[in-house]
């Protein structure tokens, strides 16, 4: 008997040593799509996030920037990559809830195609107008409006991308009426604001904080849960008496669809860990963004429910599909 197990033991042994190690996850380079431009808010979160990223993980996450068609081109790619748990994307509410519901043709299920791995942060959106505009006020703003339907523009980063239906639910709201005016992103916008071309941008805080900071723009409210510290004399939303408007964009982090669960697992273990970091909350919250971990699931879930969210606004604006 103790020859025979001498045997089976020596035999496993071998068969053992001949199987190749199994390398730990993740043992190379990951790579992050970032499906906008760099600059904007999705890319400056991204980047902060990778950073320490990359130190908890041991492997550096390199950015790639694939913007175009609001954030579906960007998307679409991930998608089709391979699911090793090595392409990762940002997946955010305009690329990941608004576009399914504006866009007749899509490229890609922000559900289906992809697999959640965790919130990273929320933003708060400002309403910007020029610093020497004669309007101080939201309120001046609203009776502006009511008074003058046809005086008044709004610009946004495209036809049925975030900023412009984030106009069209506070037209809705207020009962007032701007032209649209849609820009290849939200940088040419504010450019024409400052030029006195327009009178009003929908914005995310990050990509507007420069020129908040630098006096040049003015903003009249936020989409925040509270007052941000950086704009403390600015009321939110809800303090303007339109609650529905209060709330902050959604920054996520997903992988193509496929993807082994040990591997998102880690991956979100990972995020967690980043998101503690002090010099990253510090990083983020420089930027008016809000920490915000989750599980998978939980994520999972805020896409889904934000999907259904954004369906029902897009139907009751009658916005028409592109």
């Amino acid at each position: 008997m103790k020859i025979s197990i001498f045997k089976y033991s020596l035999c496993a042994g071998l068969v053992t040593a001949a199987l190749p190690a199994m390398a730990a996850f993740p043992d190379k380079p990951l790579k992050l799509i970032v499906p906008y431009a760099p600059g904007g808010t999705t890319d400056l979160i991204a980047r902060i996030v990778a950073s320490g990223l990359g130190d908890v993980l041991g492997q550096p996450v390199v950015i790639l920037n694939k913007p175009g068609a609001g954030g579906a081109i960007g998307s679409a790619a991930a998608s089709r990559e391979t699911p090793d748990g090595y392409t990762l994307v940002m997946a955010v509410e305009s690329s990941h809830s608004v576009n399914p519901s504006v866009q007749k043709h899509q490229m890609y299920d922000p559900i289906r195609d992809f697999a959640p791995i965790s919130n990273l942060a929320n933003v708060p959106g400002v309403l910007d107008i020029q610093a020497s505009a004669d309007i101080k006020t939201f309120d001046q703003l609203v009776k502006q409006l009511k008074a003058n339907p046809e005086k008044f523009s709004f610009g946004s980063s495209g036809n049925g991308g975030y900023s412009h239906l984030f106009g069209e639910r506070f037209l809705k709201a207020t009962n007032t009426k701007m032209l649209h005016v849609p820009y290849k992103g939200l940088g040419p916008a504010l450019t024409d604001l400052l030029a006195g071309q327009l009178n009003v941008v929908f914005d995310n805080y990050p990509s507007s904080a420069g020129q908040l900071e630098a006096g040049k723009i003015r903003a009249l409210a936020v989409a925040s849960p509270t007052r941000l510290k950086q704009l403390p004399d600015t009321p939110t939303y809800a303090e303007a008496g339109y609650p529905q408007l209060n709330t902050p964009s959604w920054f996520g982090l997903a992988a193509p669809a496929g993807v082994p669960d040990a591997k998102l697992d880690t991956l979100n273990s990972a995020v967690k860990k980043t998101l503690s970091d002090p010099q990253v909350i510090a990083a983020l919250q420089k930027q008016g963004a809000i920490p915000a971990y989750t599980t998978r699931q939980d994520f999972a879930d805020i896409i889904r429910d934000s999907n259904e969210q954004w369906r029902a606004i897009v139907n009751d604006i009658k916005f028409e599909k592109l």
